[in-house]
């Protein structure tokens, strides 16, 4: 619902890339998991943020 909330969740996938990225060229199986982690974590956040706004329209449609 919030912007801010759906920021930070857009920076957790970024956040993730990075450290997925960074694994990947060094080798470590442990960051590059993390960081895929990292990224389902915030698309799973973002995708309940886009179900809130959903429920909002809604109510706010059958309000109107």
């Amino acid at each position: 619902m919030g912007l801010k909330d759906k920021a930070e969740n857009k920076m957790d996938e970024l956040k993730g890339q990075g450290k997925e990225s960074a694994g990947k060229a060094t080798g470590d199986r442990d960051l590059e998991a993390e960081g895929k982690a990292d990224q389902t974590e915030g698309k799973v956040k973002q995708a309940g943020e886009h179900v809130k706004d959903a429920a909002k329209d809604v109510k706010d449609g059958l309000t109107k």
